[in-house]
């Protein structure tokens, strides 16, 4: 049964696997602080209904609270362990939505569907002025198929071991522009990322959507190029690897391996 893959935009994205709807990341506004959506409309109402809802880390533009307050109630949240104790918000959220914390190593279970929590290489800090930590994660759905959704994360070592042998990565490609820090998958790293994890198929997230207020009339190449870099870069480093490289609110039908 093939596994369907929707990008939404940024790290926003919906997986399908089993009988089972997993969302990712959701942001699902048109402005964050000095950030706007300039690509893609809207998730629809219909993308917050989900089994399962995945956060990868604090930041934000991953842990929006907003977004969050959307999902109907008694929605599932997988958030990194901690979350609730860096976070108010988020137990002001405790009574509408069923919120669980979970480490590298925890697995939840929904229907036929398993996700496995992942490291990440990345600050889980809630940023600018976070001080508690919880751990930046990555998440592998296990159904008819592996799907590893990464989050956001820089190359480390023992990546591939970390997160097993998987169909399908979501790969973070870029970001507010073209110079990223540690801990983040630019297309370069990302194409790296995708030959030591060799899945059958790789999806590009996490560019493109949103970028500062301004720089849309100066720079915008800079927000788009990553997806196509990233292209052309995982055609040299891992050739047999099939990147579908989606517009916002596109779907992919990907097929697990025999």
């Amino acid at each position: 049964m093939p596994v369907e893959v929707t990008w939404w935009g940024h790290a926003t994205a919906t997986v399908r696997d089993s009988g089972v709807t997993v969302l990712t990341d959701p942001l699902l506004v048109r402005r964050l602080a000095h950030l706007r959506r300039r690509r893609g409309a809207l998730p629809p109402v219909s993308a917050t209904r989900a089994d399962l809802v995945l956060v990868s880390h604090l930041h934000a533009d991953h842990l929006h609270l907003g977004s969050l307050n959307r999902l109907p109630p008694g929605t599932r949240v997988v958030l990194p362990r901690g979350a609730r104790r860096a976070l108010a918000g988020l137990r002001r959220l405790e009574t509408l939505l069923d919120l669980v914390e979970v480490a590298p190593g925890d697995v939840v279970r929904s229907g036929a569907v398993r996700v496995h929590a992942v490291p990440a290489a990345h600050d889980g800090r809630r940023l600018p002025y976070g001080t508690h930590h919880a751990p930046a994660l990555g998440y592998v759905v296990e159904g008819e198929a592996r799907t590893y959704f990464a989050g956001d994360t820089g190359l480390f070592d023992g990546m591939a071991d970390a997160v097993g042998a998987v169909d399908v990565a979501l790969l973070p490609v870029g970001g507010w522009g073209p110079y990223l820090g540690e801990g983040h998958l630019d297309p370069g790293r990302a194409a790296q990322a995708l030959a030591r994890l060799a899945p059958r198929s790789a999806v590009p997230v996490h560019y493109g959507t949103y970028w500062p207020i301004g720089m849309d009339a100066v720079r915008p190449h800079e927000f788009h190029a990553p997806g196509d870099e990233f292209v052309r870069l995982a055609a040299e480093l891992a050739p047999r690897v099939r990147v579908h490289r989606l517009r916002h609110g596109e779907t992919a039908r990907l097929e697990p391996s025999v």
